[in-house]
């Protein structure tokens, strides 16, 4: 994942880390745990800044690191570990003259490494010392980046979405293209986490990345800036009154700024909208709770964190705001960049029967992560998954429009719109 940044992208949110703001809103800090609600590639980083960016404060509690349990699983037999170890540490020969052998320490984290590889789950990392560093640099904001999310499918690493007005789009950087390779190196095994911090770097380098899209390759340099993303566009179309809200991210200001679009909504005196997230690789989950709120009795359920029977399910539930009219009618627009917060929301009203949802099956990312201290390292474990209120898991599996409608490349080229048309057409007629 790559991006919260100094930028306005984040991927990350305090899976239990809910900021007071103008709801007056509970605050609520457990440990350090955090979703990763999208792994946006900021340019190749996930940034975690302050109010007013899209990314995140993660809150490091002293609950771990020396607290983690060290007892021995004495069911485990080390015996072929160890072979290996010794055979390595009597046996290798370098050679390359520039190579030095590994220390004791740089070999167990090696196995450390190992260890959580094995778990086969993209998000569950180990970072050594340099690369916890580093890490940790990313989700404080220090980055710059080329503006695009980042993620995993099917073991290949993917664009979810290139951000609204960066560096990635200008280049042509496209939703689903394949990363194989950064800087001429293959991204083969490469989790997104090391792909984030290959892809970030200075404002003003440059990094190379070969793309595979529709049977070919597609080799593009891309300079890398400190990435500003607007995050809401809308206004009526009067030929059918229907009025859009296109939101690119659930920022920390997102809610505000939803509010005020809803404001110019109920002024134009339309009854139709269509909220667009296509392309909107998620962002803060309390973003996403707030604005769900507008369209959701209070106490209704938006998304559940499922700790896999480990602790007691998180249900997050609606603020039931009430300030909208009863009979407006509601389109939600997704596609395979809408990813985390974005499908949250877009299955809370899909669930809920609020809304009805057309475009193309979203990218299927809800995984809870947290983050310890291990030693130098620190040590990246997923704990929970997200589920909608009809019990449909995200993860991998996505949401699925009501009405499906594809947006081809020549549809760019022509600039053509049909997902906007069909959703323009369904909320006029019904059909």
């Amino acid at each position: 994942m790559a991006y919260p940044t100094a930028r306005r992208s984040v991927a990350w949110y305090t899976g239990s880390h809910m900021e007071s703001d103008r709801h007056q809103k509970s605050t609520v800090t457990r440990g350090i745990s955090f979703a990763l609600v999208a792994a946006l590639a900021f340019g190749g980083g996930i940034a975690v800044g302050s109010g007013g960016s899209a990314a995140a404060v993660v809150s490091r509690i002293p609950l771990v690191g020396d607290g983690l349990d060290a007892t021995p699983d004495q069911s485990v037999d080390f015996t072929d570990f160890w072979k290996a170890w010794n055979a390595l540490d009597e046996n290798y020969v370098s050679t390359h003259a520039s190579s030095t052998l590994p220390t004791a320490k740089e070999r167990l984290f090696g196995a450390i490494e190992g260890l959580a590889s094995s778990y086969d789950d993209p998000y569950t990392v180990f970072f050594p010392p340099k690369e916890a560093k580093a890490f940790a640099e990313t989700i404080s904001g220090s980055f710059a980046g080329v503006g695009m999310e980042i993620g995993i499918k099917d073991d290949i690493l993917i664009v979810i979405a290139p951000l609204k007005g960066t560096p990635a789009e200008a280049a042509g950087v496209k939703a689903g293209d394949q990363i194989i390779a950064i800087d001429g190196l293959s991204t083969d095994g490469l989790s997104t986490d090391k792909a984030v911090q290959k892809i970030r770097g200075p404002v003003g380098t440059t990094v190379g990345l070969t793309l595979f899209r529709a049977g070919r390759s597609l080799d593009i340099k891309i300079v890398r800036e400190v990435i500003q993303v607007p995050e809401t566009d809308d206004g009526l179309d009067d030929a059918s009154g229907v009025y859009h809200i296109a939101l690119y991210e659930f920022t920390s200001n997102s809610a505000n700024l939803f509010d005020e679009a809803l404001t110019r909504f109920l002024a134009s005196g339309s009854r139709k909208l269509v909220v667009d997230l296509r392309g909107n690789p998620g962002g803060y989950l309390d973003s996403a709770v707030d604005i769900a709120s507008h369209f959701l009795p209070k106490g209704a359920k938006i998304v559940t964190e499922d700790f896999g029977g480990k602790q007691p399910e998180n249900v997050h539930t609606s603020f039931g705001y009430a300030d909208l009219p009863a009979d407006m009618k509601t389109v939600v627009l997704i596609d395979g960049g809408s990813a985390s917060a974005s499908e949250i929301f877009a299955g809370a009203l899909q669930d809920n029967q609020v809304a009805t949802l057309i475009g193309t099956k979203s990218f299927g990312k809800g995984s809870v992560q947290t983050l310890m201290d291990l030693g130098d390292g620190s040590l990246k474990i997923t704990v929970a998954r997200w589920v909608t209120p009809e019990g449909h898991w995200i993860m991998g599996n996505g949401v699925t429009p009501d009405i499906i409608v594809p947006f081809t490349a020549a549809d760019g080229a022509a600039k053509k719109d049909p997902q906007m048309e069909r959703a323009i057409r369904f909320l006029t007629t019904g059909k």
